[in-house]
């Protein structure tokens, strides 16, 4: 899996930032998954390497501008390009009278069958290879974080040792693959959980929406392989950021450290920090996790 960021600035674009998107690729055939979705993500898209056809689900954390206003481009311009892929889109309540609003208002449509569900806390999906949940944020506004669980993979069958048993190769070998039991023609009863070895553990992310210190930080990021979270501020400025439902440096580093997250990407800055500001936010952040690195728009992390 990769992440890629498309915007890492807070409420307004600069020109060194857009405003939030980030970009979920799952596998080598590139779906992809979008976590928000602020004005000109479109644009972002067309100067990376992902492609809209690849779009199956975006994930909105809250209906703020910085991160939906991109949204009636991104479907409209989708269904100009002539794609047909069925599209899902998740969000707080709203975010479907958003969307129907600014289609039927500009004379809109999507040519594609697009689902838009409206979320709470708890259970988004589970398709039996990945578990979303949504976390309550501590924000101005009803906002969620979210936490991706890849399910654990089986181990490798042991297929050397079911030929030495004299276990013919068949579509059978399949359902082994899955830990289940079949029965041969010759009556042998054969338990695929027996021939497995260990399986492999899914990795965990956990996607922050925009939130001021909250205790439910620590069971979303709860040893995820990989945190991302909002910085839009230094640490002198906490109580501004904290009175606008947001976190600095310093506190963002704390989540990652007490939920013991293996790595934390910084996001979401202020647009009064420029370039020659990152070194001074990075050593913030590291002062308190060393496992940080600053996103900038268009980075790639492998997940």
């Amino acid at each position: 899996m990769q992440l890629t960021f498309l915007g890492t600035g807070a409420g307004a674009p600069s020109l060194q930032r857009n405003v939030t998107a980030i970009a979920l690729t799952l596998s080598k055939r590139g779906e992809t998954w979008l976590f928000d979705c602020g004005e000109a993500t479109q644009h972002q898209y067309m100067r990376s390497d992902l492609k809209p056809g690849k779009l199956e689900k975006i994930f909105i954390t809250h209906l703020h501008g910085d991160h939906i206003f991109g949204l009636p481009g991104l479907l409209t311009s989708r269904s100009m390009a002539g794609l047909k892929e069925p599209l899902t889109l998740y969000g707080p309540p709203g975010i479907r009278q958003f969307i129907e609003t600014a289609l039927s208002l500009s004379g809109s449509y999507t040519s594609f069958p697009l689902e838009i569900v409206e979320i709470g806390a708890g259970l988004v999906f589970d398709d039996g290879a990945f578990r979303v949940t949504a976390w309550p944020m501590n924000h101005v506004v009803e906002c969620y974080g979210y936490r991706i669980e890849q399910h654990d993979k089986p181990g490798f069958l042991d297929a050397p040792r079911l030929k030495a048993e004299g276990v013919p190769r068949g579509p059978w070998y399949q359902q082994l693959k899955q830990g289940e039991r079949i029965r041969l023609e010759d009556g042998r009863e054969i338990d695929g959980a027996e021939y497995l070895g260990p399986p492999t553990k899914g990795k965990v992310l956990a996607i922050f929406g925009d939130t001021g210190p909250t205790e439910v930080a620590l069971q979303l990021a709860a040893d995820a392989d990989v945190m991302v979270h909002e910085t839009t501020l230094e640490a002198a400025l906490a109580e501004k950021a904290n009175s606008r439902g947001h976190s600095t440096t310093i506190q963002t580093a704390q989540v990652a450290k007490q939920a013991g997250a293996k790595r934390l990407i910084a996001t979401h800055f202020s647009s009064r920090y420029l370039s020659q500001d990152r070194e001074r936010l990075l050593a913030e952040c590291q002062s308190v996790f060393p496992q940080t690195v600053l996103a900038h728009d268009f980075a790639v992390f492998d997940v």
